[in-house]
């Protein structure tokens, strides 16, 4: 019995610091940037801060580019600047530090088409218990409830069997139902209260409170959590974020359906002006371009995106506001630039899809029937189980892509 007490002494200390101490509150190792110094020509770095990253041009007003070095601001009014050698030519680069490897280092064993490929597979959101604290849960009438986070667990267990078969080593960000951070919305009172002062208010309800508690633990806390394991533990070669997307439904007492089908697929970039004041987010956006990820991928993200266009036919989501997201590749309509948490902290590439409008009519019958085998008439056509589906165009994208 001792031990077990000390036991929870130490747990109770140990979440008690950590909650003091939120991973998005860390002050940045600018220093580690120095890895990267003479990986990058000055035109090259110039090219992805203003098509790809920053394309608002406000990364001029912190970042100064010469031939030789990048004189870098980590926030507004800094006392010093942070230098970045850069290389004289693109034949004078050195190599891009990273854990992860590239499609043409892999040796695939003979039958097993992704052997050598280790890829991370996130299920968005928390599910389950926690669905109505996240705001993913909605039900029809008597209907079976649509837990977004439920729905990508179960997704991210269909496609990891597929691509193990395939040969791929595979893991996912949670094995249960529910957070994966040790904290606890109840921790994070210290930061909501300073999110509310500087969102202007002087008093607030209890209810905003634990509002705004709420949303630093599934959307802040939750996120860095998995994005520090990825980085530190698992360095994978591909991380793909899986999420089911969806239309506003209006009142949550009496949500509606809507024709709204659509598909999108989201890559790092499109930070603007208002984003790039915080120096953690500086330093985040610099970490991922300095990777050099970018054009894997969009070129990754390519194959999924026509796989799901040749098997779902769902039309594309499009952005109308430059602010929010950026066309990534032209020829394309499927893929976006967007400055999401976590596709900016994970080294790795990343790609973010949004796949299916659970509110839409047809999704949302699919979901109701839930996953099966073959195909069930809906709606005067057979279709498979939307799961299954989903899991058949991501791993025909990637094996069109790296088991070539």
């Amino acid at each position: 019995m001792k031990f077990f007490f000390i036991l929870g002494l130490f747990f109770s200390f140990f979440l008690k610091a950590y909650a003091q101490h939120n991973p998005w509150d860390s002050l940045p190792h600018w220093s580690s940037l120095q890895r990267y110094n003479e990986t990058i020509t000055a035109p090259q770095l110039e090219r992805l801060l203003q098509t790809v990253y920053v394309p608002d041009g406000s990364w001029r007003s912190w970042i100064t580019i010469t031939r030789e070095t990048a004189f870098i601001e980590p926030y507004p009014g800094a006392p010093q600047r942070i230098p970045l050698r850069l290389a004289n030519s693109p034949a004078d680069c050195k190599p891009v530090p990273r854990y992860f490897k590239r499609p043409q280092e892999r040796k695939p064993l003979p039958g097993k088409p992704l052997s050598g490929l280790h890829i991370v597979l996130d299920p968005g959101h928390l599910g389950g218990a926690w669905s109505k604290m996240e705001e993913r849960w909605f039900r029809i009438g008597h209907t079976r409830p649509v837990e977004e986070g439920t729905m990508t667990f179960f997704e991210a267990k269909i496609l990891a069997k597929r691509l193990k078969n395939l040969g791929a080593t595979v893991q996912l960000t949670k094995n249960h139902l529910g957070p994966t951070t040790p904290l606890r919305p109840w921790q994070l009172r210290k930061s909501a209260i300073e999110d509310l002062k500087n969102e202007g208010k002087s008093s607030w309800t209890p209810r905003e409170l634990q509002a705004k508690e709420e949303i630093l633990f599934y959307r802040t806390a939750e996120i860095h959590y998995r994005a520090q394991r990825v980085n530190q533990e698992w360095k994978p070669d591909l991380v793909i974020c899986i999420h089911f997307d969806a239309e506003e439904w209006g009142n949550p007492k009496h949500p509606m359906l809507l024709p709204s089908n659509r598909l999108h697929i989201l890559i790092s970039g499109n930070f603007n002006k208002n984003e790039l004041t915080k120096e953690n987010d500086r330093y985040a956006l610099l970490r991922k371009l300095l990777g050099q990820v970018h054009a894997e991928e969009v070129a990754i993200a390519n194959a999924v995106a026509k796989a799901f266009e040749d098997r779902a036919q769902v039309p594309p989501f499009i952005y109308h506001n430059p602010l929010t997201a950026r066309p990534a590749l032209d020829s394309n309509p499927y893929l976006w630039n967007r400055n999401l948490l976590a596709t900016r902290l994970i080294e790795a590439p990343v790609i973010f899809c949004e796949a299916y409008s659970m509110n839409d009519p047809l999704v949302f019958e699919r979901i109701q029937r839930g996953d099966y085998p073959g195909r069930q008439r809906i709606g005067g056509k057979k279709y498979p189980s939307i799961y299954r589906e989903y899991a058949s165009a991501v791993t025909e994208g990637l094996m069109n892509y790296f088991g070539r």
